[in-house]
């Protein structure tokens, strides 16, 4: 603990000024030990983890794309009122949020940098399994996550050209990850496209590949929070500092929030608004770590590298919260008791018509 703290001390001013963090200076910076000592020891879990993550992911999306239409996909493309909504709130909230944020709690300029490099992210993966959780429209999340994805090719160093002038010394936009934006899509699109063919060809089978999805991700995540554990260790304390957790905190639900408020605006249906807000809400976390490593050298970025990962816990718990109150508020709409019995006497009192009313009149005239 006390070497811990040493190393909390010695971060404290590494990130306090522009000049100490400019990619000219980064060899006078003061964290060398912690990165690189963290960099080297531990590639093996890193490796695993991504392994695991890789494979786990192909699998739920495959299943994911079981769940599509053709058809409907074809409706978000002709009528891209539901996928314009996502873009706004996607790229309008989010980085706004971030900045935003970062001025309210006074971060200091690499730290709010780190902040606004994850709301300027496209939306993840994760927001496709919080869609189907709740219900959503699969169809309209996976259209947004692709729509957003290759939007991000442009906008996302428009964005960061915008809202970084005065904090950063170099070009932050030229430090997007195309390649791996452009691996991200293809990583969603191929397995999806699988799993659309099996339901479109062999709708039992897509079943079954739903059910075993859903398994392998409740299975998997075991072993991925284990080796998550294990790679990161202690150094994820580091960044458990009031601000930056109110930040992880504040982001996601913010997110959420006004992205639920955005689509109910302009009247999208229950199911679209709950994607929406769920695709608003989550950021594509390995994408912003990603960034962080290449923009920044590790001595410079120290233990902010970690952020991404502290926000995405926060997006975890929100996003279940969430997923939990959907569910109830949909439980609570199905109609009760009361009303089915209505419904059966409704029907009963139809026939009932239609045997009478109908029958010759001579059917229902006095016997004489």
């Amino acid at each position: 603990m006390a070497k811990l703290i040493a190393t909390i001390n010695n971060t404290s001013g590494a990130y306090g000024s522009p000049e100490s963090w400019n990619p000219e200076h980064t060899e006078n910076a003061s964290l060398p030990n912690f990165t690189r000592t963290f960099t080297f020891q531990q590639r093996a879990t890193d490796q695993a983890l991504n392994g695991i993550l890789i494979a786990v992911l192909s699998i739920v999306m495959v299943s994911l794309g079981c769940t599509m239409q053709l058809s409907k996909i074809k409706t978000h493309f002709w009528k891209p009122k539901g996928v314009a909504v996502a873009v706004v709130a996607q790229y309008g909230i989010m980085p706004l949020t971030a900045f935003a944020l970062g001025k309210l709690f006074h971060l200091g300029p690499i730290e709010s940098l780190a902040v606004l490099i994850c709301g300027c992210c496209p939306g993840g993966n994760l927001s496709n399994i919080f869609s189907l959780a709740s219900k959503g429209d699969m169809n309209l999340s996976i259209v947004m996550t692709t729509c957003s994805t290759l939007l991000a090719l442009g906008l996302m160093p428009l964005l960061l050209y915008l809202y970084s002038r005065g904090m950063y010394q170099g070009n932050l936009e030229d430090k997007v990850p195309y390649k791996r934006i452009v691996i991200s899509l293809a990583m969603m699109l191929i397995p999806c496209t699988i799993g659309i063919f099996l339901n479109e060809k062999k709708p039992q089978c897509a079943r079954l590949i739903i059910k075993a999805g859903m398994i392998v991700l409740l299975v998997s995540s075991v072993p991925i929070i284990a080796l998550f554990v294990a790679s990161v260790g202690n150094s994820f304390l580091i960044i458990f500092s009031p601000p930056l957790l109110g930040m992880s905190a504040l982001m996601p639900f913010i997110g959420f929030l006004l992205g639920y408020v955005l689509s109910s605006f302009f009247k999208l249906s229950d199911r679209c608004r709950r994607t929406v807000c769920m695709e608003t809400g989550c950021q594509n976390v390995q994408l912003c770590s990603t960034i962080l490593r290449m923009a920044f050298a590790p001595d410079v970025i120290g233990p902010l590298f970690f952020f991404p990962y502290l926000y995405m816990v926060f997006q975890l718990g929100e996003g279940f919260l969430l997923i939990l109150a959907f569910r109830v508020h949909e439980k609570l709409k199905k109609p009760n008791g009361k009303c089915s019995i209505t419904k059966t006497s409704l029907l009963f009192l139809q026939a009932f018509h239609l045997k009478v009313v109908h029958k010759p009149y001579t059917d229902i005239s006095p016997h004489h």
